[in-house]
C-alpha cells in the first residue's frame, strides 16, 4: 500500500449509525468499488474490543483493494491489528507521540482548523492534513469554518496534503475548488446513501473535476 496525494482524492469516514441494512465492511466495500480512495475508521460509542472486532473486518476489505485504512485516534488499537495508520484530532493524542509509538512507517493525519496547528501537525510528523470545517456539518459539534483564505494559507505553510472536511456533498464539492486540498473527507454522503456505490462514483468524478 503507497499513500500518496491522490490517497485523499475521496477519503471515507466511517458511521455505521446512517447505515441502511447492511454490515460497515460491506458498506466500505460497496464505496471502494464506487472510488473511495482512503477509509477512516471512526465509530463512536464503542468499546476497545468491539472496535478491534469492526477493525480487523474492514481492514480485510481495504487490504484485499490496496486501500489505505487508518483509525481515528486509537494508536494502541492500530499498532495491534496493524493497521497503516492512524488521525488524531486537534483534541487528541499528539502527532509526535502518535509517531513516536508507531514508528516512521505508519501514516499519520492530523487535524488543522488553524493556520497555527497546521504548522505544528507537519512539525511534528504528520503525513496529511485534514481541514476543516468547510460547511456546517451535523457529526461533530463546535467546529469552526474554514474559509477559502485560511485554506490556501495553511496549503502555503506546509509541505503535505490536506482533505477538506466537514459537511461535504454533492451539491457542495465543486464550491470548494481553489482551496488547494487534495480532496475530500466524506461521511453521511457516503454512508447514509441507498446506493453508496453510485453515490461515491458521483463524488470521486466531481472531486477529480475540482481539484485536478
Amino acid at each position: 500500500m503507497k499513500f500518496t496525494k491522490e490517497s485523499l482524492r475521496l477519503y471515507a469516514v466511517t458511521d455505521r449509525q446512517w447505515l441502511k441494512n447492511k454490515s460497515l465492511p460491506e458498506a466500505v466495500e460497496e464505496a471502494i468499488k464506487g472510488g473511495v480512495t482512503f477509509v477512516q475508521l471512526r465509530e463512536k460509542n464503542t468499546d476497545y474490543e468491539g472496535m478491534k472486532k469492526i477493525a480487523i473486518e474492514v481492514k480485510a476489505v481495504t487490504d484485499r483493494y490496496n486501500i489505505p485504512f487508518v483509525i481515528n485516534d486509537n494508536v494502541m488499537l492500530c499498532k495491534e491489528i496493524d493497521a497503516d495508520g492512524v488521525h488524531v484530532g486537534a483534541d487528541d493524542m499528539s502527532v509526535s507521540e502518535a509517531r513516536k509509538i508507531l514508528g516512521n512507517d505508519k501514516i499519520i493525519g492530523g487535524t488543522a482548523r488553524t493556520l497555527e496547528r497546521a504548522i505544528q501537525a507537519y512539525n511534528e510528523g504528520a503525513d496529511y492534513l485534514g481541514i476543516g470545517a468547510v460547511f456546517t456539518t451535523t457529526t461533530k459539534e463546535g467546529t469552526t469554518h474554514m474559509t477559502k483564505d485560511l485554506a490556501n494559507k495553511i496549503n502555503s505553510a506546509v509541505p503535505i496534503p490536506t482533505v477538506a472536511i466537514g459537511g461535504i456533498n454533492s451539491e457542495n464539492v465543486s464550491s470548494l475548488k481553489g482551496y488547494g486540498v487534495s480532496g475530500i473527507a466524506v461521511v453521511s454522503a457516503i454512508f447514509a446513501q441507498e446506493n453508496i456505490t453510485d453515490a461515491c462514483i458521483k463524488l470521486k468524478n466531481l472531486s477529480e473535476s475540482t481539484f485536478s
